[in-house]
Formats: C-alpha cells, structure tokens, sequence
C-alpha cells in the first residue's frame, strides 16, 4: 500500500508511502480517500496528522500516468481525483500536515486540505502545473485562493514557481516553520493537544467555519447558531462547564 493509516493516544497519521517522491497516482489517490474517511469513522483517531515522510511531502502527480491519459480518460478520472482530496478536506477533526521537502502539484493541494500546515525550514511548495500546459485539478485554484487571496494564488498558479518556506509563511501558506528535524514531533503535538479537547465542539467549530466560508454571513451565523445551541445537548459541554465553575478554566478532562 502506498498510503498507511496508523493510530496511538488518539492521533491518527496518514502517510504517504511511494518512494522517492510520493508521487500521487490513481491507487494513492483512492487509497487516500479510503483512509481518509476510515479516520473520520474511527471513535480512537480525535485529530489527524499528515506525513509524507522526513525527506517529503509529496512532489505532485503521477506524470507518466497523466500523459497516457486522454480528454475521455481525465473526464471520467478528475471527479475521483477531487473526491481523494475533498475526503482530507472533510475528515470532521482537527487535521496537520507535517511538510517537508516538496509539496508540489497534488502535495501542495493536499496540505491545503488541512487545518494547520507546519513546514520544515527546507520546504518548498507550489502548483507548477501551468508549466505542463495544465491548472491544478485537486482543489489547488480554489483552496488556494481561499487560503492566501487570489492575487497571491494567482501568482503562483499563473508562473508555476516554488516559494520556500519563509515565503510560504509571510503569504500564509503555511502556519508555522520549524527545523526538517522536528516537523513531525511538532505536528503530532499540535495534534495530540486538539485530541485530548471535546471532540462535538471540535467537529462543530471545523464544520461551522468550513461551511461559513462557502456562503454568506447570515447564512454562516445560523450554522454557527445551530452548532453552538446544539452543543447544549452534550455531555463535552456539561464536564467543561462544570470543571470551569469547580476548578476554574482549562483543566476539564473530556471523554
């Protein structure tokens, strides 16, 4: 398998494995998908780490396997190809995703799934697919410009350049960088600190944000409405409360 999902203290990592470069193919893709919506299932997973490993993330597409296809071929195919993607994007709890090296193309497009992106000093990130005669076609023109703007996406779609990871993080392409040495450590912190928290409130604070994104305000505030009225109902709300009356804030223990 060229994707492996691996659980411990509520942590699930999704990890890339087809060496050297991780490139993405069909079955990555589709096994990427499987996973995926496996760790959203999975009561023991509470957030996600993605992982392409200490010397990548993921240096994009599978080229030798795009050029045999034609336009019939990509027309049946890019549907599947954006599912594997919106199937990260969607996992309904905290997600990470631990850069290094490339992540280009498609790896770039899937660290944008995510909901923090901590890079390591020697990253490099871009969508160079104009250079192919192509557009990013796993969610690249849209996250993207979600992300950082359209003028800066604009930028490195139209030219296909590499921005390293100090850029990527005055543009806000990535969140944090750290030493290659700690990327994983750091994103598996951030991950387990989110997987010890009330899982309902986490999945109603992604859920509520995501979606609000999509619409407009008034329609945003009624999900975040019916989200926050709803938590009411949960037992994460009553053991937080109670522990906030009892012992003062952040030291209630959520089941």
């Amino acid at each position: 398998m060229t994707v492996h999902l691996e659980a411990a203290d509520g942590v699930g990592t999704i990890r890339l494995d087809r060496p050297p470069m991780n490139a993405l193919d069909v079955a990555t893709q589709d096994r990427l998908r499987e996973l995926a919506e496996e760790a959203g299932r999975r009561d023991d997973i509470r957030a996600v780490v993605l992982w392409g490993g200490e010397k990548v993330f993921a240096a994009g597409a599978d080229i030798k396997e795009m050029q045999a296809m034609d336009h019939t071929a990509m027309v049946l195919r890019s549907k599947a190809l954006q599912d594997s993607f919106t199937a990260v994007a969607r996992i309904p709890k905290p997600v990470v995703a631990a850069v290094t090296g490339y992540a280009l193309g498609g790896g770039c497009e899937l660290a944008l799934c995510a909901d923090f992106r901590i890079a390591a000093d020697n990253a490099k990130l871009g969508q160079p697919e104009i250079l192919l005669g192509l557009i990013p076609g796993a969610g690249g023109t849209q996250r993207l410009a979600r992300l950082v703007g359209p003028s800066k996406a604009k930028d490195l779609i139209f030219t296909g350049r590499h921005v390293k990871a100090d850029e990527a993080l005055a543009m806000g392409l990535v969140d944090r960088v750290v030493p290659a040495a700690e990327v994983h450590a750091q994103a598996h912190a951030w991950a387990a600190r989110l997987a010890a928290g009330p899982a309902l409130a986490l999945r109603a604070a992604k859920e509520s944000v995501d979606a609000g994104l999509e619409t407009d305000i008034d329609t945003g505030l009624t999900i975040e409405r019916n989200w926050f009225a709803g938590l009411f109902a949960t037992e994460d709300r009553e053991t937080g409360m109670r522990s906030f009356v009892e012992e003062g804030p952040g030291k209630a223990k959520f089941r």
